[in-house]
């Protein structure tokens, strides 16, 4: 497989990554280098891994889960940005919410509903016959840049505008599963 090639496909999966990093660090009053850390590395694994572990299972599996993978993703999605709707609007902090997205379950829910379509890359190229090593890293490897450069991007935004992004952030979520649902729909 070409290096453009790869480096496309890296970009594409990559891009879901990028807004979900602007929306957390749009709502994190200080972005420090631990956090930066800890979501770009989480992203950028589980870009890798799910990319191998969609390889690994080829064809036997896609038809399962090809049908709700889509699903899948919008809910785990949706399931976050709407907890962060709920805290944008409400005037006292939900207790029962992590404030920080990049640790916990908000952290693992966010990894895993970002890097399905990784999954489903990683089927693409076992049907292509392609080796995985060297694509898989180069997709995690992206994905971590992207992220870092997503969440001090949201991070600015957040500084400009406050709480407000919080909602936005949430709205953005949501939009980013919407959209997954319509473009395995419309295949």
């Amino acid at each position: 497989m070409a290096w453009l090639t790869i480096l496309g496909i890296a970009i594409g999966l990559g891009m879901d990554c990028f807004a979900v990093a602007i929306a957390v660090g749009s709502t994190q009053p200080k972005l420090s280098p631990r956090r930066l850390f800890r979501l770009s590395w989480h992203f950028g694994l589980f870009q890798l891994l799910l990319t191998v572990v969609g390889w690994y299972l080829g064809s036997g599996i896609s038809q399962y889960i090809h049908t709700y993978d889509h699903w899948l993703a919008f809910g785990l999605l949706a399931y976050v940005g709407v907890r962060m709707i709920r805290e944008s609007i409400s005037t006292q902090p939900d207790r029962r919410m992590a404030p920080d997205p990049t640790r916990g379950w908000t952290l693992i829910i966010l990894s895993i509903a970002t890097s399905i379509d990784a999954f489903a890359v990683g089927l693409s190229m076992a049907f292509l016959g392609v080796l995985i090593w060297m694509p898989s890293a180069v997709i995690g490897a992206v994905t971590v840049v992207m992220t870092i450069v997503g969440m001090l991007f949201g991070r600015t935004l957040g500084a400009a505008f406050g709480k407000r992004m919080t909602l936005i952030g949430g709205i953005i979520l949501i939009g980013i599963g919407v959209k997954i649902v319509i473009n395995h729909l419309a295949v």
